[in-house]
């Protein structure tokens, strides 16, 4: 057994198709599947189960799957070490992004990174606060940028705070609230409200406000892109609350939206996080791009 057959294995489970599998490994589809039967043979146990049209892991796969992750993540890590100590930072950073991420330009930041250590791969990903945090621990995502309501911490994770924000209400350009110099959540909890999906921490943020304001609202429809959020809400089918940092770039860019305060609005902060253990090389090096201290830079 070798790295490279553990590289193979992950592809196909990755991708659940030889050929993919091939193209991403850059390996002939023949030279993959032979030694993935190899290693079947070594092992005694099948990994995947095979069809000509369906690929998937076998319970002994499945099993085997999280070892080799951990054995390719623990090599990664050796050589990204070994490099460190010359000076130079290589391997892989994964960043998790929340979609309505505004206390640090994502995109300018990656561009300064890249600018100190071009031999690093940056993968990105998407996701609700609290999944990016499990993910964190869990060592799938080695940095992340988060936004939770006022009150309530990352747990288990490293953090500073970026920002701390409040929400406003957005509506269309023609609603009757538009203009309002400002509202209260008694005002508008008679609304037609358009929202993150329930569960999450960015529907949190808004439903705890009201719940604590003692209020009820119809949240008529929900989404998890803020893109289809401001669509609904231009063509004057609901209204909803979002971060002002955030939305006001977005609102001063198109004329069908408009802004109103809210006096007791919901806030809430925006956080950097980390695994706790022993961060990579890679992610010091992010730190120190942002200019946040090392594992002690706690909030």
């Amino acid at each position: 057994m070798d790295l490279q057959q553990l590289r193979y294995v992950v592809a196909v489970a990755d991708t659940l198709n030889f050929t993919r599998a091939a193209q991403r490994c850059e390996v002939v589809q023949s030279a993959l599947s032979h030694r993935i039967a190899a290693l079947e043979r070594e092992l005694g146990v099948r990994l995947f189960a095979r069809s000509s049209r369906r690929v998937e892991l076998t319970g002994a796969g499945a099993a085997f799957l999280v070892g080799a992750r951990e054995c390719l993540a623990a090599a990664d890590r050796a050589v990204a070490d070994a490099a460190a100590a010359t000076g130079v930072v290589r391997g892989r950073l994964a960043v998790g992004v929340i979609v309505t991420a505004a206390a640090v330009d994502v995109p300018e930041l990656l561009q300064r990174y890249r600018a100190r250590h071009p031999e690093v791969r940056v993968v990105l990903r998407s996701g609700r606060s609290d999944e990016m945090v499990a993910a964190i621990r869990a060592g799938e995502l080695d940095i992340a940028f988060l936004g939770l309501p006022e009150g309530e911490r990352p747990a288990g994770v490293e953090t500073v705070v970026l920002d701390h924000d409040r929400h406003v209400l957005v509506v269309a350009a023609g609603h009757r609230l538009a203009g309002v110099s400002r509202v209260t959540l008694a005002d508008i909890a008679g609304e037609t409200f358009v929202d993150f999906v329930a569960g999450t921490p960015a529907r949190a943020q808004s439903d705890r406000a009201f719940a604590a304001a003692g209020l009820s609202r119809d949240v008529a429809y929900e989404a998890g892109v803020v893109e289809l959020i401001t669509r609904l809400i231009g063509r004057g089918l609901g209204v909803a609350l979002l971060p002002s940092a955030f939305i006001r770039p977005l609102a001063e860019d198109d004329p069908g939206l408009a802004l109103v305060p809210v006096a007791d609005g919901p806030g809430r902060l925006e956080y950097l996080a980390w695994g706790r253990f022993n961060p990579s090389p890679a992610t010091r090096a992010m730190l120190e791009v942002l200019g946040v201290g090392q594992p002690s830079a706690r909030t």
